[in-house]
This record gives C-alpha cells, structure tokens and sequence, in this order.
C-alpha cells in the first residue's frame, strides 16, 4: 500500500516541477530584453510550484489516513482510533474509518466472548463432542470424549486410525478397555451424516450418537455428538419394574393370602374322613401350603429391591465385610473343592458404607461366583475351580475385585445382566445382580462385570473415598 502512494506522488511532483521548468525556459527564451516581466514571471512561476505541491499534499493526505487504516486493520487494533485532522472532508473519512474500527472491535469482543462460552460449554458438558476438519482428522475433542473413548494424541487423525490399530489408546487402559474404546470408534465412524442411533459398547453401556455438519468459511465440516445413556435407561427400567413389581405383589399377596385361608379351613375336613384317605389329603393341602409360601417368598424377593431402604452410611472397613462373607463361605467352598483367595490391603481408611447393603450385595457376588463354578463343574468335573478377592487404594478410589473360574459370561455384553429378569443360570429369576446394582448405585459406586481371561471372569467395585 506504501509504495503505490509514493509513486503517486513523485509522479505528480515530477509532471508538476517539468511543467514549470518549461514555462521557465519559454520565459527564458521569450523575455531576454524585458527584465521585470521576467522576474514577474519567474516569481508568478515559483508562486504556481508551491501552490501545486500544497494542493499535492492535500489531494494524497486521504492515502496516508487510508494507509494507516489498513495498518491498524493488519495489527487487529480495532480498540483504536484516528484523530480528526480538522478538514471537512477528511474528517467525514476518518469518522467512516473510527466507525468501522468500533463496529469490528465490538463483533470482535462478541465473537470471542461466544468461542469462550463455546469452549467452556464443551468442556462442562457431560456429552462427548468430536470435530473434524476439512479432511474428515479430529481437530477437537472435549474432555467427555477423552475420557470416553481414551484416544492417545487425537488431534488430527481420522477415526479410522484407531481402527486399524495404527493409532494408541490410552496407555492407563487395558486390553479390556482398549477393545471395547476400538468398538466404539468402529461404530462412530461408521454413522453417516444426518444419523442419530443407539450404540452399545462391550460392556452393555448405552449410547445416543449424532453426527451433523457446520459450515466453516463456506465449507463443510461434521462433528458428533455421543451421549451416554445408560444411567437415564435403567432410571426407566428400574421405574417400569417397580411398577409391575407392585402390581404382581399386590395380586399374588391377595391371592396368598385367600388360598392359605382356604387350605387351613379344608384341613379341618381331615377328620371327616376315612383314616386311608385323610393322610392322603393332608399331604397334597401341605403341598400345596407350602407352593403358596414359595410363592409369596418369591415375590417378596422382587418387592426387597423395590422397596429397599435409603443406605445409613457409616465409617466401614471394607476389609472386615470381606473377611465376613469369605469366612460364610468357607465350608461351602470347601465342600466343592473351591479355593478362596484373598489380598487384602490394610492401607484402605474406613469408607463410609451401609454394611447390612453393602455385606448382602457381596455375598450375591460371591454367590454368583460359586454357582457359576459348580455349574461348569458339573460340565468337567475335573475343573476344580477358584475364587478370588483382591483389594487395592488407587487413591481417589478404593478397588474390589472379585475373579472366579467358572467364566459363564459368553459372548453377550456383560452389563445386560443387571437388566431385571436376565440370568444365565438354569433357573435363575434375574434378581441378585438388579440388587447389587441398586446397592452399589445408592453408594455411588461404578462397576464393571467382564471377563478377565481365559477361563476366568472378574467384578470389579470402584468405591469413592471420602
């Protein structure tokens, strides 16, 4: 911008200072003998060349405000502005210039208070949010998404390198981990622009995903959306059983209650009958006594879970509680050739506990555990089997893991089986793992059920300390 205007101006005072000189030497040439018409000529002359350059200046005064315009612009000083010089017409430009200066720098306060709202929201916001450039490479990842899928260095990648395993996960993640963070991307990146589905990953956590577009500089680029919505579905399921729970109480406690009165009354009957019959009779009414207390007990056991208590939590040392259970379950395990394993860690401080919640909880666990093993026993006796209990402060959390060898998890995803009414055991009512869910819920712990290699499945229990 500089040089146009100099050239600009040596120009005009080039043509202005040749112009003159000509005029000179026709005065020269043509008023020899005339002295003071000469020397007015030559003084009209010199009068002309300064006027000329004063108009010069005034003329090409604009391009220099105009050059520092375009200075300011160039450095982003939009907080700055141009003094006025006190001409009229100069002054309408510069007043032009300070008001565009201050409409820029307003749009520029705007612009920056909306991208740090914008990127504090994305930072607070509980969803996984991922953007991509031009190219389809990730050039954003909030920290829900870190946290969620655990990729290692992400910032420009494509998704698809962590499918091909060319790309790191988190190294804090296991081989687990690592699998079930691979699975996820896999079904991510296969969601089409304008989708929105439910995805599940190997653990049976639910997921919303979305994926959309923004236009950036005219051009196209996508961003998802994962949602986790896990916590939100069993919240549902838990509702919806509750309420039939109720409503299967309320017609089977009825219907109990009626019938035992009805088989007390018919065994006053017994002695109105022969001595043959009368025994007979009162074994069949025992009987059948005795399936309409199964079938009371039975629902009472939905109807506990339903209606279990708020924890009254207190200072608990959760090495105790294992002690307890393991002790429980000593004979039993002994009996089927079960060895019981325990590292306990003396360094973990008391957690604040329901203990009566928190000891039924576990010895489900280990329940599960023993029947999982005498199950696949009864398939190899020769299987033997093993159950251990492994403690251990990771700091901000306190680790409980159980590991069993009996391994009857399949291929299904492992969460399902805290859905009500999903067991895998022969004859299982889907009850035990509901209610550890709901304990360790109400002590807001996290959880996982997974296999933990050949031959072998692991429950691990995160409890917060503090």
């Amino acid at each position: 911008m500089k040089l146009p205007a100099i050239k600009l101006q040596t120009r005009l005072t080039a043509y202005l200072a040749l112009l003159h000189l000509a005029l000179a030497g026709c005065a020269t040439l043509l008023l020899p003998a005339q002295p003071l018409l000469f020397v007015g000529a030559e003084a009209l002359l010199v009068a002309s060349m300064a006027l000329g350059w004063w108009l010069i200046r005034c003329a090409l005064e604009p391009l220099g405000y105009t050059r520092r315009f375009h200075d300011l612009l160039q450095d982003q000083q939009y907080a700055a502005r141009l003094a006025l010089p006190g001409v009229t017409e100069l002054d309408a430009l510069v007043a032009m210039f300070n008001g565009m200066l201050s409409v820029l720098h307003r749009e520029r306060l705007a612009a920056g208070e909306q991208q740090g709202f914008l990127e504090r929201l994305l930072e607070a916001t509980p969803s996984a949010v991922l953007v991509f450039d031009f190219d389809h490479a990730i050039s954003l990842v909030n920290a829900s998404a870190a946290s969620l899928l655990g990729l290692a260095a992400p910032l420009g990648k494509p998704l698809s390198a962590w499918i091909e395993g060319d790309a790191a996960f988190d190294g804090a993640r296991d081989e687990r981990g690592r699998a079930r963070s691979r699975d996820l991307v896999r079904q991510l990146d296969a969601l089409a622009l304008g989708d929105s589905r439910l995805v599940v990953d190997l653990d049976g956590r639910r997921y919303r995903a979305q994926r959309s577009r923004f236009f950036d500089r005219g051009f196209a680029r996508h961003f998802l959306i994962v949602e986790d919505l896990s916590a939100e579905l069993e919240d549902s399921e838990r509702a919806t059983y509750a309420r039939l729970i109720r409503v299967l109480a309320h017609e089977v406690n009825n219907t109990v209650a009626a019938t035992g009165s009805v088989l007390d009354s018919l065994l006053a009957y017994r002695g109105q009958l022969e001595e043959s019959d009368a025994g007979d009779f009162v074994t069949a009414i025992v009987a059948v006594k005795r399936r309409n207390t199964s079938l009371g007990e039975f629902i009472d056991r939905f109807t506990r879970v339903v209606k279990m208590p708020a924890p009254e939590l207190r200072p608990t040392r959760l090495q105790d509680v294992v002690d307890d259970i393991l002790w429980l379950n000593r004979e039993q395990c002994n009996a089927r050739g079960i060895q019981l394993g325990w590292s306990r860690c003396d360094a973990v401080a008391p957690l604040q506990l329901d203990v009566q919640l928190i000891e039924q909880a576990l010895l489900n666990i280990v329940k599960n555990a023993v029947e999982a093993i005498d199950e696949r026993n009864a398939r190899d006796a020769s299987a033997g089997g093993a159950i251990r209990v492994e403690l251990e402060d990771l700091g901000e959390r306190v680790r409980l893991s159980v590991f069993d060898s009996g391994a009857l998890l399949g291929d299904g995803a492992p969460q399902r089986l805290f859905a009500p009414f999903v067991s895998t055991k022969k004859g299982g009512q889907g009850i035990g793992l509901m209610f550890v869910r709901e304990v360790l819920g109400r002590h807001g712990c996290t959880y996982a059920l997974a296999p933990a290699g050949p031959g072998e499945t692991r429950f691990d229990i995160w409890f917060p300390v503090g």
